[in-house]
């Protein structure tokens, strides 16, 4: 049980935060569901700025942790249970960088690494971590995926 396991490593999810506008936190269709955009918002430390500048590495990485746990809060409010999914096909994750910082895919690894830490196999997927010059609200990381429902 994913509930089980998120007790288990001590995580709480945050909030689910409203859209920022016109469109749904996330959409299922058939047996597969699709997160929009999230970003580290809801949880009890606040990131903002570009990752190389404002931001290190590490302040990154945990910046998409939290933005993990707000899109499993968004995917929970949505499914009633995380056990419903039965795995994580891919994630894209935008990281708002500093000239010349190229380090994107380290950042995205924060919410990799929880997907993989609270589902196990089922957790791994394919990715994409690019560097953007803005991002809505200064956050510092956005992150969407994909994830197949079970039958």
């Amino acid at each position: 049980m994913i509930a089980e396991r998120l007790a288990e490593l001590g995580i709480d999810l945050p909030p689910v935060s409203p859209p920022a506008g016109n469109y749904v936190g996330c959409v299922v269709v058939d047996r597969t569901v699709h997160v929009g955009g999230h970003g580290p918002i809801g949880g009890p430390e606040r990131f903002a700025g570009k990752v190389g500048a404002d931001l290190t590495l590490e302040d990154g990485y945990r910046a998409a942790r939290a933005t993990g746990l707000s899109i499993l809060a968004t995917l929970t409010a949505e499914l009633g249970d995380l056990d419903r999914i039965e795995r994580f096909v891919k994630v894209f994750g935008m990281v708002n960088v500093a000239p010349g910082f190229n380090r994107t895919p380290a950042v995205v690894d924060g919410c990799s690494d929880l997907l993989v830490e609270v589902f196990g196999e089922a957790g791994r997927h394919t990715r994409s971590a690019v560097g953007m010059a803005e991002l809505p609200f200064d956050i510092p990381v956005e992150i969407e995926l994909i994830a197949r429902l079970r039958g």
